[in-house]
């Protein structure tokens, strides 16, 4: 049998010193290589977006592992932060680090952010302060954990674009995406599951695979790309760190009540922050174009296929991540409640009733990036879209205590659609920009999509806010009569900014204990103070005015995925084949 020179040469760098045993780890020219880059990054893309969605569904056990009140007024900041400190700050460093991989190697920013991720999963779990110390621990430490995992989304693209030929590229880069949105459906699951047996395991976990995906990294993958070296880009840098920071935390606090309105749009720091990174951000397009070497070469959104395929990449991650916290909601505060469920368990059954999500997305990906690549990307991911704009339709039709059935087919359709939009996007995405920009390019995307994500916990709270504000006090006040409650008792709990019950809504919490307080509690009748305090009052006083939020927020989302799905359909000047 006949062997070719690269087969020789593979043969000779894959054969040990002492004896002609096979090396461990395969060369970056041998056949396996491309099989080895792709398992890696996926589990690197895997890990770092289960840890942006564990916390989300974690946070009452890890309220109270830390004995902190989320709902007193000078904690919700904390609650905030840790909630959205993670994807902040993925979402400002991503194109900075891909850019960096361009210049310095891709694996070698890729390798170090494995090893950074691993070793702050073991600090976090070892938070020893209690309060707001604790809190503050678990915030920086997410913030430090973010930038390893930041490392690892902005390059992982880039790596297996340079590893695979421009046949299989959709099938490889399907597989990393939907490993990449998977785990933010995954990390549901598991901060539900673990968050019932302790809040450090959903940290615990990521110790193991960390340590076992950091050593494989630096053993296993080799710089096969282009890289261009450079001068780092400061001033570009600067402005689009500080500016997109300032919009997002702007957004961030604009849900927080402010002078006796229900939120905080007319907040002067809200508005400085808004204004301000919108000037900032300008200020990076400015620099960007006139600099010679740019941290984000922006002729790259000369493509209008680029162009619309990260378009459609920001909406179907602003509607993903707004759906996300609206099922939450849903299930802790209202649904789980209401079917008897103890509000303590409803983290966990909450990730289990939501399985369907995570299903659909898993059988849809990996086929959709497999068939994109025989016959093409766009009609599969405006199909994706299409069908997520008709999941949310459906969750319009269905009452607020649904049956099942109908509820686990929509989400079901729901990550379907979303399993067939995302891996063909992203071919999309990487097959329009030339190699040496393949890094950049693959942290614009990151950066696109978890911006996305932040996005939507401003602007899908505060669409569910105004909806509840309409409706929301004249239930409760009606609602808290109705049990003996004095009726400036109910008109004072009545008035209070709405977005301390949708809070507690998220967090699976019965917040009429602490708002009447012992006092007024003590001077009603058992039956009463019992029925007010129990599982199903708060759930079902709110379920009403939480539909009529609902149906603003899903109805924005429907509009965003037809948008989306029309983004993706865009070609280059030159057609080109997807």
């Amino acid at each position: 049998m006949t062997t070719t020179g690269a087969e020789d040469r593979t043969q000779k760098a894959a054969t040990s010193r002492d004896g002609g045993q096979r090396a461990r780890w395969v060369g970056a020219d041998h056949p396996r290589y491309k099989w080895v880059a792709l398992s890696n990054t996926t589990l690197g893309m895997l890990i770092a977006t289960i840890n942006s969605s564990i916390v989300l569904i974690s946070l009452p056990a890890i309220f109270n592992g830390i004995r902190l009140d989320p709902l007193q007024p000078g904690n919700v900041s904390y609650l905030l932060w840790m909630l959205m400190g993670y994807m902040l700050v993925s979402a400002v460093l991503v194109v900075a680090l891909g850019r960096l991989g361009d210049m310095f190697g891709r694996v070698r920013i890729y390798n170090a952010g494995f090893l950074i991720f691993a070793v702050t999963s073991v600090v976090l779990s070892l938070d020893p302060l209690h309060g707001a110390g604790g809190a503050l621990w678990l915030i920086l430490w997410r913030i430090v954990q973010a930038i390893g995992g930041s490392m690892l989304m902005a390059n992982s693209a880039a790596i297996i674009t340079d590893a695979f030929p421009a046949e299989q590229r959709g099938m490889a880069l399907g597989v990393n995406m939907v490993a990449a949105i998977a785990g933010s459906f995954l990390g549901l699951v598991l901060g539900g599951v673990l968050a019932e047996w302790d809040w450090r395991t959903i940290f615990w976990v990521n110790v193991p695979i960390g340590l076992l995906g950091t050593v494989w990294a630096y053993r296993s993958l080799h710089e096969t790309g282009i890289r261009k070296p450079a001068r780092f880009d400061w001033w570009g840098n600067v402005t689009f760190g500080i500016g997109l920071t300032a919009l997002l935390a702007g957004i961030t606090y604009g849900i927080q009540p402010y002078g006796g309105h229900t939120m905080g749009w007319t907040n002067p720091w809200v508005i400085a922050g808004l204004v301000g990174g919108v000037v900032l951000l300008a200020a990076f397009c400015a620099v960007e174009m006139r600099v010679a070497e740019p941290m984000f070469p922006l002729r790259l959104f000369r493509n209008l296929a680029f162009t619309g395929g990260n378009a459609a990449a920001l909406l179907g991650s602003i509607g993903r991540g707004g759906m996300q916290f609206m099922l939450i909601i849903w299930l802790q505060g209202i649904w789980l409640p209401l079917h008897g469920y103890d509000y303590a368990q409803t983290p966990l059954w909450a990730g289990i009733y939501l399985l369907p999500l995570t299903v659909g997305f898993l059988a849809a990906g990996p086929i959709a990036g497999h068939l994109s690549d025989k016959f093409g990307a766009r009609l599969f991911a405006a199909g994706g879209l299409t069908v997520m704009a008709a999941s949310f339709a459906g969750l319009l039709l269905i009452p607020t205590d649904f049956n099942y059935a109908w509820f686990a087919a929509l989400v079901l359709l729901n990550g379907l659609g979303g399993g067939l939009f995302a891996a063909p996007n992203t071919s999309i995405i990487m097959s329009n920009v030339p190699a040496e920009a393949r890094g950049a390019a693959s942290g614009m995307r990151a950066t696109f999509q978890n911006a996305g994500m932040v996005l939507s916990i401003g602007i899908f709270f505060s669409l569910m806010v105004a909806g509840l504000a309409g409706s929301l006090p004249n239930t409760l006040t009606s609602g808290l009569t109705a049990q003996g409650v004095p009726l400036a008792n109910a008109h004072a709990v009545a008035n209070l900014p709405p977005v301390g019950t949708l809070f507690a809504a998220f967090l699976g919490y019965n917040p009429i204990q602490q708002l009447l307080g012992p006092q007024v509690l003590g001077n009603l009748p058992a039956a009463n103070a019992h029925t007010l305090t129990g599982r199903e009052f708060f759930p079902h006083l709110i379920s009403g005015p939480f539909h009529d939020g609902l149906i603003v927020v899903f109805a924005l989302a429907i509009v965003m995925s037809l948008i989306a799905a029309a983004a993706c359909l865009i070609r280059d000047r030159p057609a080109r084949s997807s």
